[in-house]
């Protein structure tokens, strides 16, 4: 790259659940400034209309690799790209894999913005799940085996966090929220309080509360996020809502 020539620049960019009203202002001008949208096609879809002088570049689903190497490409000559993840960019997003893509494409300068990932949003909409310790686990065995998705459940319901699951289905892995549930009923008990909230922020967004017991036999798709409570999880008007342990500090603390 020659002297006088402007260095290109990548933001991953986290859009939050879609809604342009759900992004962080950051996230929002990011892609207001850039040159260039780049992404998967479904989370493009949600944004370009709102920025039409925009190029495009997508791709289709399991061409991860490919997508950074033209967003790179694209910032090499100049441009700067925003990179659009779902949710945040760093939690289970493509920030990493720009980093290691570019390592090929030393001028090229990277920052991250973070967005508001499915399991705060979600939680939001049913209520306050997570106040205490939590525990995130993708279903998905893509990236990770099955034996050790088995592992990360088991210690998770017998650290007894709160956990979230991403990817909880698909049509390859219909039955996969049901594995979970079994593994986690090794444990946990099939009256803890579950939840699960679908298309967080879009058209149809459904929110519902379960027993884990119930949650087993629960269809769910990958647009699902689902919601196991601890043991003091409880549900408070239609809500579901884990204690921290106000209450008892109130109890046990002398003035």
């Amino acid at each position: 790259m020659g002297a006088d020539s402007k260095k290109g620049k990548i933001t991953v960019v986290g859009i939050g659940p879609g809604a342009i009203d759900q992004m962080t202002f950051e996230a929002y001008h990011a892609i207001e400034n850039c040159d260039v949208i780049a992404g998967y096609h479904v989370y493009v879809d949600l944004v370009k209309d709102r920025f039409p002088d925009k190029k495009i570049i997508t791709t289709t689903m399991r061409r991860e690799e490919e997508r950074c190497i033209l967003a790179l490409e694209e910032a090499e000559t100049g441009a700067d790209v925003a990179f659009i993840c779902s949710g945040d960019a760093g939690v289970y997003g493509m920030a990493g894999l720009i980093y290691e893509t570019a390592q090929d494409y030393p001028d090229v300068e990277i920052q991250v913005i973070p967005g508001v990932t499915a399991a705060l949003s979600g939680a939001a909409r049913l209520g306050a799940p997570l106040i205490h310790d939590f525990a995130l686990i993708s279903l998905s065995d893509l990236m990770t085996s099955w034996e050790k998705i088995q592992k990360r459940l088991r210690m998770a319901a017998e650290g007894d966090f709160a956990i979230v699951l991403y990817n909880p289905s698909s049509r390859k892995r219909a039955d996969y929220l049901q594995k979970a549930c079994d593994i986690l009923l090794e444990t946990l008990s099939p009256d803890q309080i579950c939840g699960t909230v679908r298309n967080i922020g879009r058209d149809g967004e459904e929110t519902h509360i379960y027993t884990l017991a119930e949650l087993r036999d629960v269809q769910v798709d990958m647009f699902t996020t689902v919601f196991i409570g601890n043991s003091s999880t409880k549900r408070i008007g239609g809500h579901m809502v884990t204690p921290r342990g106000y209450a008892r500090e109130r109890k046990t603390t002398s003035f």
